[in-house]
């Protein structure tokens, strides 16, 4: 099984990941570790990424879900903004992803990102990136205010029940 936990920066699509990741007892994987230095360095100067600077990261990230899904699954914290990204990052998979939405409101996001140290992410593309996301009609579309283990719970429990 492959779960991608997606949304903008600040919702948790790490912590969440790792949690749910160490739940089911499969590999976690951070989308962020896989972008190459210029998309870093872009980003940590406040720069947006364009489709041109993501379609390489996206195309690693597409095959590497494949080869993690033949191995018995995984969870992948990106971001998966827009749907033609989320198409992209599953066109090799021969199974359905489990997509995992978080959100919140802009300003806990705000907080959450301005309190962060040491992230290449740089706090002014919030807007760029709440302006890009397309919340899917799939998937599971889940509120971050609760705790991060209340959270992986309410992902469990959903899981089981479907």
């Amino acid at each position: 099984m492959i779960f991608v936990v997606c949304g903008v920066s600040g919702v948790g699509k790490t912590t969440i990941g790792r949690l749910l990741a160490e739940a089911l007892k499969i590999p976690f994987h951070d989308a962020d570790d896989y972008h190459p230095a210029s998309n870093l360095e872009k980003m940590s100067n406040g720069i947006p990424l364009d489709d041109g600077d993501r379609r390489p990261w996206l195309d690693t990230l597409a095959s590497s879900l494949s080869v993690w899904e033949k191995e018995g699954g995984a969870v992948l914290a990106c971001s998966a903004l827009r749907e033609c990204y989320r198409t992209l990052l599953g066109s090799r998979c021969s199974e359905r992803i489990h997509w995992i939405v978080l959100h919140a409101s802009e300003a806990v996001l705000a907080d959450r990102v301005a309190s962060r140290r040491g992230h290449f992410f740089d706090r002014q593309l919030l807007g760029s990136q709440l302006d890009a996301l397309e919340i899917p009609d799939y998937g599971w579309l889940i509120d971050v205010q609760p705790s991060p283990q209340e959270i992986v719970n309410e992902i469990l429990m959903r899981l089981r029940d479907k």
